[in-house]
């Protein structure tokens, strides 16, 4: 590990950030994080990071807009302190459904959030799961995506598989025809056959199953998403399938965001469970469920950022 570089933690995903710290060996750098009377933020960097490799581990999840002002003025911190290098690491970034113009005189905001970050002072970004692949392209310095697919196969393979083979009747369903690609894939690693839910959406944040693609009857489900919000969507799609005969209906997500009364629709749904890493801190309401599970994203992380910090190959890892 090379000895100049310096892990910075943002207030959004503390856990996060000491556990990327113990699988690197590091400690966390020394922070002042503070607010004036009326709300301002100031960030003091309390150690030297001159001529340093340092990584500010920040997802800009609820309060997204404080988590991403606290990111910024972070990376200015350590851009006014001389660092080498400056790597935002946002292992879930916030703003990123807003990728495209959905309506007249709609903002591309995952745009302007590429460019915040940029002028900020960022010299690179590590996250993880992007929502469209496309925003990579949004920013002007270097993107490194990761995948939480190995994390999620292997914990699927741990609690599904019988005398290491997995069930025949295991399916895997995209919520939306947007999340087949991503459902495709993790069913060829799994060797399990693929369904998608056909659904509309009249208005943000609700939506309205209607029909099912492919064969669930007497199967084993399992929803592939990169997030879960408002758990509409998955509640709606549980319910649709159990009405289709299906046996079980579980889910699997990147990110888990559960906003508003998510966790409430979680617990009286039909879903088995629900299982998401840890990119996104766990409010005590999450922690409490019985229905939702976290995988720890830490020593994906801590590898990415040593490979960085090292120049080596981060793609190589998937």
């Amino acid at each position: 590990m090379p000895a100049n570089i310096k892990l910075i933690a943002g207030s959004s995903n503390l856990p996060l950030a000491k556990d990327i710290a113990k699988s690197l060996g590091l400690p966390l750098a020394q922070t002042n994080f503070r607010r004036f009377a009326d709300m301002e933020m100031f960030v003091e960097i309390m150690e030297n990071v001159r001529g340093e490799d340092t990584f500010v581990i920040q997802p800009t999840s609820f309060p997204t807009n404080d988590s991403l002002m606290e990111l910024l003025i972070t990376i200015d911190a350590l851009k006014r302190s001389s660092a080498k290098r400056i790597t935002a690491v946002i292992p879930y970034y916030g703003y990123s459904r807003q990728d495209r113009k959905s309506s007249p005189r709609s903002p591309i905001t995952a745009k302007l959030v590429a460019n915040l970050i940029t002028v900020a002072g960022a010299n690179r970004v590590l996250t993880m799961d992007l929502h469209a692949g496309q925003i990579q392209g949004f920013f002007d310095i270097p993107v490194d995506n990761l995948y939480a697919s190995p994390i999620l196969v292997a914990d699927i393979r741990n609690n599904m598989a019988i005398q290491g083979k997995m069930p025949s009747d295991l399916t895997i369903v995209s919520p939306d025809v947007g999340g087949v690609v991503r459902a495709r894939a993790l069913a060829k690693k799994l060797d399990a056959d693929l369904a998608i839910i056909d659904k509309r959406r009249e208005k943000a944040g609700e939506s309205e199953v209607m029909n099912i693609i492919g064969d669930v009857q007497g199967r084993h489900c399992l929803l592939v998403d990169d997030m879960v919000d408002s758990a509409g969507t998955l509640c709606n799609a549980a319910e649709a399938m159990m009405t289709a005969g299906a046996k079980t209906v579980s889910a699997y997500c990147t990110h888990g965001v559960f906003s508003g009364k998510a966790v409430e629709r979680i617990t009286a749904s039909q879903l088995v469970n629900v299982t998401c890493t840890d990119s996104i801190a766990a409010t005590p309401t999450v922690a409490a469920s019985t229905k939702i599970r976290q995988l720890s994203t830490a020593p994906l992380l801590a590898e990415a950022i040593a490979r960085i910090g090292q120049d080596r190959s981060v793609s190589s890892l998937f």
